[in-house]
């Protein structure tokens, strides 16, 4: 399975046990077909997690490169279990009352995964999070669901829980500046493009794409930026066209307001000449142009002490 593994992923996927790693998957070209965390259960055991909604499109990837001849063994389990995810500064406070195990940060690092018996409930737990704080994917065996919801849930309330859902899920991963497949990421675009050239590792060996991004690496045209609105009641959706004057540069890929930074928040690609923070752009909406800044990036946490608390 290791092996299977590291030539379609662009990432490094032999890491200790217990770890997780996010990587892209990638075609010939070098483009994007899936971004996905792969974690190390055992020495040739791994658990692959990606987006609920592209889950059938990556598990075809990946089965299409399977080799025919080899032991590798591919399991779709998404129907068996229920995941949900514990964020927020009291995240562990929360959890621990739950759990004989120690998940204080020592014993829990970020990017790893362990399992957890949240008292009935057999759980395997990921520290990763896709919404900028600290906190774990928690998932389930699908029947003990409610079970798990309710005992997260009544833990939080002393400590201020809320339930959040997919509004404000892209809110705060556009404040962290997390890509999304299928807008900011896709089979058009290269990681190096995309700003996760740091989840490539030209120098692991042959993997899909590795060709391709060697050339890509050297000639980056273009890059997938940071923007904020400068009028306070501006909005745009995504799809708006950015321009200088006449000149279309791109267009917006993602858009929301951040309620952490006070600014509404978009991501398009730029040619590499207008990509460099605290330039100037205009973003076209419903016929009316609003003045944006390219902005460095993250917005919220950028050294991410929230989430490694």
């Amino acid at each position: 399975a290791l092996s299977f593994l590291e030539s379609i992923c662009a990432n490094r996927i032999d890491r200790p046990v217990g770890t997780v790693v996010y990587t892209a998957l990638c075609n010939s070209r070098g483009g994007i077909m899936a971004d996905l965390t792969v974690s190390r259960l055992e020495e040739d055991r791994f658990w692959i997690l990606t987006g609920g909604g592209v889950g059938p499109h990556d598990l075809a990837w990946i089965r299409q490169h399977a080799p025919t001849q080899s032991a590798v063994y591919i399991r779709d389990m998404s129907g068996q279990y229920t995941t949900v995810g514990l964020w927020g500064p009291r995240a562990r406070d929360i959890l621990q009352p739950l759990v004989e195990e120690d998940i204080s940060d020592d014993a829990f690092p970020f990017y790893t995964v362990q399992p957890l018996q949240i008292e009935c409930v057999p759980a395997l737990a990921l520290r990763v999070s896709y919404a900028g704080e600290l906190g774990w994917e928690i998932y389930a065996p699908a029947e003990y669901g409610l079970r798990l919801w309710d005992l997260l849930w009544d833990s939080g309330q002393p400590h201020g829980l809320v339930a959040a859902g997919g509004g404000a899920f892209d809110s705060l991963r556009l404040e962290k500046g997390y890509r999304l497949w299928g807008a900011d990421i896709h089979s058009e675009y290269n990681p190096f493009e995309a700003g996760l050239g740091w989840a490539v590792r030209l120098n692991k060996g042959y993997f899909l794409g590795r060709d391709a991004l060697l050339q890509a690496r050297a000639h980056v045209q273009r890059r997938l930026c940071c923007l904020t609105l400068d009028e306070p009641d501006a909005v745009a959706l995504g799809k708006e066209p950015i321009l200088v004057g006449d000149r279309v540069l791109g267009y917006v890929t993602s858009a929301n307001y951040g309620y952490s930074v006070g600014k509404y928040i978009l991501y398009g690609y730029l040619p590499h000449e207008y990509a460099a923070p605290q330039t100037k752009v205009e973003v076209q909406y419903f016929g009316r142009r609003y003045a944006a800044t390219v902005t460095a990036e993250p917005l919220f946490d950028p050294k991410n002490e929230r989430m490694k608390a």
